[in-house]
């Protein structure tokens, strides 16, 4: 059962860094242009462990007490532990230290908390802002025309940096809905580069999922976090 799994594994993983490859040339990138992170909710240490002996350079978790749980077996040597979950301020302590980037931050609050939790640990933590591009009620982020405002406010907060920003657009089967979705948010991206603010890199633009990377990087994306198409099929029961 095992071995046919990472047989999977392995023919999803090279798969899809033909997909990213192809997206990226399309807009005249090249394959290392995308960073290509792994979403590994609910996904075995084994397997995980596996993909990064394959290449991967990037894995991310979702819930904390998962991460807590996983730690110590992660095979971090080649490979970047990042937290792309919804994370609640009274849980960044936990893994401030651990993680080399934290996807999801919509608030002052939460910048302020792992900016305190990152002097204690006398570590800097980069962090993108997460971009609620759907408005939608039911999900995290901050909403597009307050994400400078975001950003001009937590840039100047100690051991943190602001990195770039992150986006999880409304479910739709629609390509062209999902596209205008990722080219608002990389306009977005854009806009705040060329502000050229202190302490804010713009480095990574992070959208696009198992459903729709291949889209997410032809509007801009250069990191892409894939689960399901990768691990395949999962239990969210468990």
């Amino acid at each position: 059962m095992m071995e046919k799994l990472l047989r999977d594994v392995e023919y999803n993983y090279n798969l899809i860094n033909e997909r990213i490859s192809e997206a990226a040339q399309k807009v005249g990138k090249s394959r290392e242009d995308i960073k290509f992170l792994a979403a590994t909710k609910t996904v075995d240490v084994q397997v995980i462990n596996y993909a990064v002996s394959l290449g991967l350079e990037y894995i991310g978790e979702n819930k904390v007490q998962e991460l807590l749980s996983k730690y110590d077996d992660y095979n971090l040597d080649k490979c970047s532990l990042q937290f792309i979950g919804h994370l609640q301020s009274n849980k960044v302590k936990q893994i401030v230290g651990k993680v080399d980037l934290i996807q999801s931050v919509d608030s002052v609050k939460l910048a302020k908390e792992i900016s305190k939790q990152s002097i204690n640990k006398n570590v800097n933590t980069k962090i993108l802002v997460e971009v609620n591009i759907g408005r939608e009620e039911n999900k995290s982020g901050v909403l597009p025309e307050s994400t400078y405002e975001l950003i001009d406010e937590i840039k100047d907060f100690d051991n943190i940096s602001v990195s770039g920003l992150m986006t999880i657009p409304p479910i739709s089967e629609n390509s062209q809905e999902i596209s205008e979705y990722f080219n608002k948010v990389n306009k977005l991206f854009i806009d705040i580069s060329d502000k050229k603010l202190d302490n804010v890199s713009m480095d990574i633009l992070s959208m696009g999922m198992s459903s729709d990377y291949y889209e997410a990087i032809l509007m801009g994306a250069n990191m892409v976090r894939v689960g399901s198409s990768l691990f395949g099929a999962r239990d969210y029961t468990k």
